[in-house]
């Protein structure tokens, strides 16, 4: 059996929150609309389901981490760029070789409060977050599993 990993997914929450997440059926969603190869094949090509993810709520004030889910799918095509009234749209991609992938996550777990991104600049042990670093512009990006059990004590509460 493969270790599990982690990850951190950038939403902005005037489009989808985690309490939308929480709202959801079953607390699931699709995560659709990714169009950035590096966060694609991140999604694609390393996530497992099982695997944990950091909820994180960019453009936004506070930035901050709001919550848990775990990846609930395998990899599947993303609808939305075979829709042609969708944003996301891409006409270079067919169905027979979609070029844009997505999977499902679940919500696990909400931060009370949540946890700011002004607390993970200042906490020893996050210095080579990804997301801490200038230019960092991934909406999906890979946590180690110390970054993972260091967030969940900021949050105040057990790992999962």
């Amino acid at each position: 059996m493969s270790e599990r990993s982690y990850w951190l997914m950038k939403t902005e929450p005037d489009v989808f929150s985690i309490q939308d997440l929480a709202s959801s059926p079953n607390q699931t969603t699709a995560w659709e609309g990714v169009r950035n190869y590096q966060a694609r094949n991140y999604m694609r090509d390393s996530m497992k389901p099982g695997d944990g993810i950091l909820f994180y709520h960019s453009n936004a004030s506070p930035l901050c981490i709001a919550g848990t889910a775990v990846v609930a799918s395998e990899a599947v095509p993303d609808p939305t760029q075979f829709d042609p009234d969708s944003e996301y749209f891409d006409p270079t991609s067919s169905e027979s070789d979609p070029r844009w992938m997505m999977r499902h996550v679940r919500l696990v777990s909400i931060f009370e409060p949540p946890v700011l991104r002004d607390t993970l600049l200042n906490t020893a042990g996050l210095e080579s977050m990804i997301l801490l670093q200038r230019g960092s512009r991934l909406s999906v990006h890979p946590v180690t599993a110390a970054e993972w059990r260091i967030i969940h004590h900021l949050a105040g509460i057990q790992p999962t």
